[in-house]
């Protein structure tokens, strides 16, 4: 399901966007359901994240990201150029502030799987965008932006064609331009997203900030503009975010790619980052700080209760069923030791992004392991011994209903695998 909100105010959408999520779960469960924002449960099938359509605009409604409307209303056709350029330029120069933005512990194992961006920091402009720009900082002549559009037939009789513009946004891209707005794709979920909106907002300042101290210095907007394109024309990316050669395409050219959440979350107390805040009064140093450890916090904390989960379902469930079918469960008790000996390592850890470091390799590597070994044990054994739902269960409850709309299976089995 996806629901598409209105565009508005920044603040009052996240706002609305947080009371939806728990009018969400209030409700599923008065249904005796559960409304998971998890970004993915389930491992092999979609995941799931907030996109965050983004633009700037000014208090009279110019949106500064529609070429056609802010030229026509500052009757200079370099505005837009320029505009753009300087995001070209604050994508580049602080992509670890946009990854470290959207790490979450369940986007560790979003990003870049199945409809999920990578987490490559990189923008996608479309091929009409790209080749306005690239003409603009070859020629340093600016032409009015105007996307051409194309047509669309839905297939149904009753519906005439009708166009849209020729611009789309690259589903394998983190921050595609699509016309208007820029589309934050990387978002998790189960996210708040104030500090995706802070981090944009800062990083605009900063690059627009950059500009206007050079023109004022004497240099003309379109020399500005040209230097920053051709300085961090890297950061444009127009093909498939999916391909394996992209990330050491990505690698070479010398862009954001951080793969761990963690690593990412440490980012906010970055030399470069305590600087962009604090001259820009955003953030103080200390609470950039704060922040991290906050999130570096809630990381641990998650992984601490999923690890528990496991370990409890594997001695107190999985492991007394399976001896009940006479199977053998030595490699099974095996990786369940390796489970506690990690868990244990990270209790033992005082300092917080170390924690948070083994909390990772717990959670993606030893749990991953724990899950393989018994994944392989449950194809084998007998659907009547089995303790827990399987995934057909999980994901097709009408095919498991009597003619009343009763789910004929154990609900205590739905119950478990699902808070897996």
């Amino acid at each position: 399901y996806e629901m598409a909100p209105y565009f508005g105010h920044a603040p009052f959408q996240i706002d609305q966007n947080l009371i939806v999520m728990q009018i969400c779960e209030e409700i599923a469960a008065k249904h005796g359901l559960m409304c998971l924002f998890q970004e993915k449960p389930f491992a092999g099938i979609n995941g799931s994240g907030k996109h965050n359509n983004w633009s700037l605009g000014t208090q009279d409604g110019v949106n500064l990201l529609n070429g056609e409307q802010i030229t026509e209303v500052s009757g200079n056709p370099e505005v837009f150029p320029v505009i753009m350029s300087a995001l070209v330029k604050a994508i580049d120069v602080h992509g670890d502030l946009m990854r470290s933005s959207v790490s979450s512990p369940g986007n560790d194992f979003r990003l870049g799987a199945m409809e999920a961006p990578p987490a490559i920091i990189s923008t996608y402009l479309g091929e009409e965008c790209t080749k306005y720009l690239e003409a603009f900082r070859t020629s340093g002549k600016a032409e009015i932006y105007k996307p051409t559009k194309k047509s669309v037939n839905i297939g149904v009789d009753a519906i005439d064609l009708f166009t849209v513009p020729a611009e789309d946004r690259n589903r394998t891209s983190p921050f595609p331009y699509g016309g208007h707005r820029f589309e934050f794709r990387a978002c998790g979920s189960a996210q708040n997203v104030s500090m995706v909106n802070t981090v944009l907002a800062t990083i605009s300042a900063w690059a627009f900030k950059d500009f206007a101290d050079q023109i004022d210095a004497g240099a003309k907007p379109s020399e500005v503009a040209i230097k920053a394109l051709n300085d961090h024309w890297r950061v444009i990316f127009n093909g498939d975010g999916y391909d394996p050669a992209w990330k050491d395409e990505a690698d070479s050219r010398g862009l954001w790619r951080i793969d761990s959440g963690v690593e990412a979350m440490n980012c906010l107390g970055s030399e470069k980052n305590i600087k962009l805040f604090s001259e820009l009064n955003v953030l103080t140093k200390e609470e950039l700080l704060c922040r991290r450890d906050t999130n570096l916090e809630h990381y641990i904390g998650l992984i601490e209760i999923e690890s528990n989960c496991m370990k409890d379902m594997i001695k107190q469930q999985i492991v007394p069923a399976l001896k009940r079918a006479k199977m053998d469960t030595s490699a099974l008790e095996a990786e369940l030791k390796k489970l506690l000996a990690k868990m244990s390592e990270m209790h033992k850890e005082s300092d917080t992004y170390k924690k948070a470091q083994i909390a990772r390799v717990l959670r993606l590597e030893v749990m991953e392991g724990v899950r393989k070994i018994s994944d392989e044990l449950e194809s084998k054994c007998p659907a009547e011994v089995w303790p827990l739902a399987s995934y057909k269960d999980l994901l097709f409850l009408d095919h498991n209903q009597d003619a009343h709309g009763n789910t004929v299976i154990s609900q205590h089995r739905i119950a478990s695998k699902a808070f897996i």
